[in-house]
């Protein structure tokens, strides 16, 4: 007991010698399938952008209730086990021992404290309950029947709700109670609290409580964790160190408790000095704020900077696609959009493969924004609908419409306008206005004159809510590799932000009717509707029919007109770095970006 209440204290008092090395909790999780078993020790640089970044650690961590495995199953993780029953109950059950980072226990408690008193109380969440917990606008039953159990109950199924728990940036339902009680006005004395305001110059409890609370943002070293590292830096900072959590829940097969590094290092530089200091060696892990046009120069300095580059595929579902808006002001473009043929055509025009030896040195493929091959979920007919480089058949479908050449070559709109269209993109990579220079000249063999804009991204998002942008060229779906148990919203309007081909549907959707337009095109009212029918659905055989079903429609409808895929992300590592994959998919949903690949168990080799 006194050893325990010794280690207790050095983490409460940020300990910043040689990281402590503690106890797993009495059932941990064992990691059988590694590729290496590791050594414990040593520390690992990564380079950022900027100071808030340290809430990737989180990411990167990847602790969550349950999480994906690299072949995307949800399995426990911080849980021991979970229970679903009928598709709207859920029964979690905690580790026993199980410890937050400064050795104080990880219980039902927290689960409690963050249910009632952070999210039903009124001052600290007065816009109510995160969307994932209200179904057909009801919340569930919540209850702590022991220590070490949680159960959820809704009255129908909420097929969103383990998604949603393991993703990269998660709905995260606990909190450590035993240190934000101090900071809540239902707990703590009233003159101490005052005092805490005023200490921390906040403009109310709620203000000061959300600067200690936020798990996510990694920005407080008090707050307890149960990710593998702990921040031990103060902001404001250039360089942000984090040592290993002691009591973190995972083992190798050999019992030795995981993280095997010791403490991780984000030291923060400016975005074009990424790949420039990649290959100067000032980094052992490096893949944010590199791209594939790197590569060459990358490949060029492994033998001064002592990394290794690898290539993982992008899992996006196309690398950047075309977005016309179905919703836009204009009404001669809104109708023209609207039409299946118009957009068949602007495909058909697209020479792809062009594309990708201009841009990827011919390593890319055609693809229409839909899935990649490694979903389950994939069919042939999904992932080449819309897609051939055909000019003889656009120029038929645009005569199809009536948009007939002029003397100039350019083709008329139905009110006699020239059609010129302008693509808008945020202009934030050269390989945007790149790609629209390609775009433009192709576009420009079928009779269509191309004007490109780049604009500031927040400018951008309110020109597609406005519904003055017409087209929008952006990436493609983040999450190119969905199973039938993740949510398929992007196939369905349901987003303002996320989905400018038709925001003022997605509006509409998400402010329940009170703004934007219904959708009123057949085939998007169907998507939508199956897209309720999912999110009522009790089973993965079920699910997975209605993934299918909207696939398929959103495929052979070519709402959006992708460019190419497998645009590969280059992953430096420095050698004697081991259990770093190889080949890999890169995405932010639902990898996590390196999240479900374990970094907890990468190692140096001695």
């Amino acid at each position: 007991m006194k050893r325990w209440i010794a280690l207790a204290a050095l983490a409460a008092l940020g300990f910043v010698g040689a990281p402590l090395r503690a106890e797993p909790p009495a059932v941990p999780r064992v990691l059988e399938d590694l590729p290496k078993i590791g050594r414990p020790g040593g520390s690992l640089r990564m380079l950022v952008t900027r100071s808030k970044d340290t809430r990737l650690m989180y990411v990167y961590g990847y602790a969550r209730l349950v999480g994906y495995t690299p072949d995307l199953k949800l399995v426990p993780d911080i849980l021991e086990s979970f229970t679903v029953e009928d598709g709207r109950i859920f029964t979690f059950r905690l580790r026993p021992g199980h410890r937050w980072s400064d050795g104080a226990p990880f219980t039902s408690e927290d689960f409690r404290f963050w249910w009632e008193d952070w999210a039903r109380n009124q001052e600290l969440r007065p816009y109510g309950l995160p969307p994932t917990l209200l179904v057909a606008g009801e919340p569930p039953e919540v209850s702590f029947p022991d220590a070490r159990t949680v159960r959820y109950a809704w009255s129908q199924p909420n097929p969103l709700f383990l998604p949603r728990l393991a993703a990269a940036a998660p709905l995260i339902i606990y909190a450590p109670a035993h240190y934000l009680k101090r900071f809540h006005r239902r707990y703590a004395d009233p003159e101490e609290l005052a005092r805490l305001v005023a200490e921390d110059r906040a403009r109310d409890w709620v203000q000061l409580f959300y600067r200690r609370a936020r798990a996510y943002r990694f920005t407080n070293p008090d707050l307890p964790t149960l990710q593998p590292w702990r921040l031990v830096t103060r902001p404001p900072a250039q360089r942000f160190v984090f040592e290993r959590n002691p009591y973190f829940h995972r083992v190798d097969a050999r019992g030795q408790q995981l993280p095997y590094i010791d403490r991780v290092v984000l030291e923060v530089v400016s975005p074009r000095l990424v790949p420039v200091k990649t290959g100067a060696g000032e980094t052992d892990l490096q893949f944010r704020g590199l791209a594939f046009k790197d590569v060459t120069f990358l490949k060029q300095s492994e033998g001064r900077s002592g990394l290794r580059t690898l290539l993982w595929k992008e899992g996006r579902s196309a690398r950047l696609a075309l977005y016309p808006n179905l919703t836009a002001k204009d009404p001669v473009w809104r109708e023209l959009f609207r039409d299946r043929r118009l957009r068949l055509a602007l495909s058909f025009a697209l020479d792809r493969t062009a594309i990708s030896q201009f841009l990827y040195f011919g390593m890319a493929t055609p693809a229409n924004n839909t899935i990649l091959p490694e979903s389950p979920l994939w069919e042939e007919e999904i992932g080449r609908a819309c897609l051939g480089h055909d000019p003889a058949r656009a120029n038929a479908l645009l005569d199809e419409l009536g948009l007939m050449r002029g003397k100039d070559g350019i083709r008329r709109l139905p009110d006699g306008r020239p059609f010129e269209l302008v693509i808008e993109t945020a202009g934030e990579e050269t390989e945007q206005i790149d790609v629209l220079e390609l775009v433009r000249d192709q576009w420009a063999r079928i009779g269509l004159r191309v004007h490109v804009r780049p604009t500031e991204r927040e400018l951008l998002r309110n020109r597609i809510f406005s519904g003055e942008a017409l087209m929008v060229l952006w990436w493609g779906h983040d999450n190119g590799v969905p199973t039938a148990d993740m949510s398929p919203a992007a196939f369905a309007p349901t987003s303002q932000a996320d989905q400018p081909q038709w925001s003022r549907w997605g509006q509409y959707y998400e402010t329940g009717g009170r703004a934007g337009e219904p959708p009123d095109l057949p085939a998007a009212v169907k998507l939508l509707e199956l897209f309720e029918a999912w999110t009522r659905s009790r089973t993965t055989e079920e699910r997975t029919r209605i993934w299918k079903a909207m696939l398929r429609l959103y495929a052979s409808e070519c709402f959006t007109i992708g460019l190419v895929k497998d645009v590969m992300q280059p992953v430096m590592v420095r050698r004697g770095l081991e259990n770093v994959p190889e080949t890999a998919v890169y995405a932010w949903d639902p990898f996590a970006q390196i999240g479900v690949y374990r970094p907890d168990t990468f190692f140096w080799a001695r």
